[in-house]
């Protein structure tokens, strides 16, 4: 058990957060400002601080720095914004352990503290992480399911590539774990890599390690995630946004079965199985010259689609119901079902966000809900509209007055161009010219499923 503080001005994420991790046995505390943070880490002892990096009075860099005032030892992880990366590196070079992007997955920023609290008894980086995954892979009974079933256990024993198709959202990270379940490496490790969160400058060495002193910021020896991987399975998800250049040092290394960490000599053999996932149409990017075909080749071993959920609305019910029950476990609560006004909702809305989406939507109706039921006072209000049942748009302003006719304007520009790149927020951000943090306020702020 550790004590943990978390600092987000976001409370309803903070108390989801703090629930979350309560259930996993640690003791922890939220601070919703820069100033209660200070007060908290001052007059308290945490082995793990979380924070935001961006915070409405000072950033998550201040919070780093007054909690290693207080005790050098306390482990600080940054939770950012794809736009913010660069300054979560500069963070971690003045010492805090890790930053997590964001959306945040529960998942995810248990991993990393369980990586942190390990890291003293010589656990190797992400070996603890390994196995963590507590979501089981459900199994639909629409015919669609019932195919990518069959071809799960057709592919599962072998050790071909895969790439994994299908809109952000879809649960692709979810097939390639069953795929590794099923297969021969099942007892060995399963290493996700968001390739879409990864900065270039980071690239090589969260593939392959480095030695301590092999560039300005290499303070220690850091063990690649081929590495960690060796014997298992490593799932390179958005790989569509891995650079160019990045690829060439990716291909060389599945090929040669052989990686090198930065600045070392000594060639390691590594044992791995590759899964990659894309929302991005992979052979029109190696028409245009964004993604090597060479390597489009080597992965594309075996391909699975996987549909977007208004494709499979007969499995809804089967994913709601398991998310409610995950939703219980996770906030602590006894909700026993849906009311029949909410199911027609879940049923008729579109899902543009997918299971992502569902389950997000239905975590946040179990927080909210007071009575046994699902009730319509706990979903979103872009979930109810009627405009959004038919076709899946979130809410629009409708009026003569200018500055809601300006944002009519944008929320229009913003689906366009989310459906335009198959909702990739990372590449609709940089077709928009704005950061990812930004995107994902306008999202909220329109009602837009993220």
């Amino acid at each position: 058990m550790a004590r943990i503080l978390v600092v987000d001005d976001d409370s309803t994420f903070c108390l989801m957060l703090k629930t979350y991790l309560t259930k996993q046995g640690h003791q922890v505390n939220e601070a919703f400002s820069f100033d209660e943070a200070s007060r908290l880490i001052r007059s308290n002892k945490y082995e793990v601080v979380l924070s935001d990096y961006r915070l409405p009075e000072k950033s998550g860099m201040e919070v780093l720095g007054e909690a290693k005032r207080k005790n050098q030892s306390t482990i600080v992880i940054l939770m950012t914004g794809y736009a913010d990366i660069r300054m979560a590196v500069k963070a971690i070079k003045l010492g805090a352990y890790d930053y997590v992007t964001k959306p945040i997955n529960p998942d995810e920023i248990l991993a990393a503290i369980n990586n942190a609290l390990s890291a003293d008894s010589s656990v190797k980086p992400a070996e603890s992480t390994i196995h963590s995954d507590s979501s089981n892979f459900i199994k639909g009974d629409s015919e669609y399911s019932q195919q990518v079933n069959k071809y799960i256990s057709i592919v599962a024993p072998t050790n071909l590539s895969v790439i994994i198709h299908g809109d952000s959202g879809t649960g692709k990270e979810f097939i390639a774990r069953q795929i590794h379940r099923e297969s021969k490496r099942a007892k060995k490790p399963f290493v996700a890599i968001d390739c879409g969160a990864l900065p270039k400058e980071l690239a090589a060495s969260e593939f392959f390690g480095h030695i301590k002193g092999s560039f300005t910021g290499a303070i220690s020896d850091k063990v690649g995630q081929f590495e960690v991987a060796n014997g298992g399975t490593l799932f390179l998800d958005e790989i569509g946004n891995l650079p160019y250049d990045v690829q060439v040092n990716l291909l060389r290394a599945i090929q040669e079965r052989k990686v090198k960490r930065i600045g070392d000599s000594k060639e390691i053999p590594v044992d791995v199985r590759i899964i990659v996932a894309t929302n991005e149409n992979l052979l029109e990017m190696v028409n245009r010259g964004n993604f090597r075909e060479d390597l489009y080749h080597r992965l594309n071993e075996f391909s699975i689609r996987v549909a977007p959920l208004y494709e499979r609305k007969s499995d809804l019910l089967i994913f709601a119901k398991t998310f409610l029950d995950q939703a219980n476990h996770e906030l602590g609560k006894n909700i026993n079902g849906f009311d029949s006004d909410v199911m027609d909702i879940l049923m008729s809305y579109s899902w543009p966000g997918n299971l992502r989406e569902l389950k997000n939507v239905i975590r946040r109706a179990v927080l909210l809900e007071q009575n046994s039921m699902i009730s319509l006072i706990s979903l979103p209000i872009e979930i109810i509209k009627k405009d959004n049942l038919s076709t899946g748009d979130a809410k629009k302003p409708d009026t003569d007055n200018l500055r809601e006719m300006k944002e009519k304007a944008e929320y229009e520009l913003i689906m366009s161009t989310l459906e335009k790149v198959r909702f990739n927020k990372s590449k609709a951000a940089q077709l928009l010219d704005i950061d990812r943090k930004t995107l994902y306020n306008k999202m909220k702020q329109y009602g837009i499923p993220y």
